[in-house]
């Protein structure tokens, strides 16, 4: 099976570098033109269906991304980690490395813990991979989703600050996934 996966457009608060986790925002027209550019380049792949953040800014990029062609599936689990009291605040304000240290695993000022974040997105997975056998699956999702989805399709070992890639907006990878 093929899981494609895909981080959504930029946002306003992407552009000025504002933490955004749950909140629920749209794409900007920097966002919605990047859309456009990664459709043309998805044009001729092939998806079977297509699961996304059921967060606006994700829902909007799986429609710009794939319109009709496939069925989608709001899908709570890759939601975007809820960031507490970082939310809608400066980046500059959230150590990301002290938050995405496996072992560390902090969850105070109400940030999601990391190890949550990667329960959820395994359950996902191995959701997709029972389900999907032998299908092409789109994913439209947030920075850390997308980043603990590709630790754990990648197999490497979770302990240690997981912080190592930048998602961008708009980040697109296709991983072959063995079936169960």
């Amino acid at each position: 099976m093929k899981i494609t996966l895909v981080r959504h457009g930029m946002t306003e608060s992407n552009y000025l570098e504002i933490c955004q986790g749950r909140v629920n925002s749209e794409l900007n027209e920097s966002g919605r033109r990047q859309c456009k550019k990664l459709k043309e380049k998805l044009k001729d792949q092939h998806f079977d269906f297509c699961y996304m953040s059921p967060l606006l800014r994700c829902v909007e990029t799986a429609i710009i991304l794939i319109g009709d062609r496939v069925e989608t599936f709001p899908d709570k689990r890759i939601t975007e980690r809820h960031l507490g009291e970082f939310e809608n605040m400066p980046r500059k304000f959230y150590d990301a490395d002290s938050y995405w240290d496996y072992d560390t695993n902090l969850s105070d000022r109400g940030v999601e813990p990391i190890q949550d974040v990667f329960k959820r997105c395994s359950e996902f997975l191995d959701y997709i991979k029972e389900k999907h056998k032998g299908q092409d699956i789109l994913v439209v999702s947030h920075g850390s989703p997308i980043r603990a989805l590709r630790h754990l399709i990648l197999n490497h070992e979770l302990k240690g600050n997981l912080m190592d890639d930048y998602i961008d907006n708009l980040y697109c990878e296709t991983f072959e996934i063995e079936d169960k």
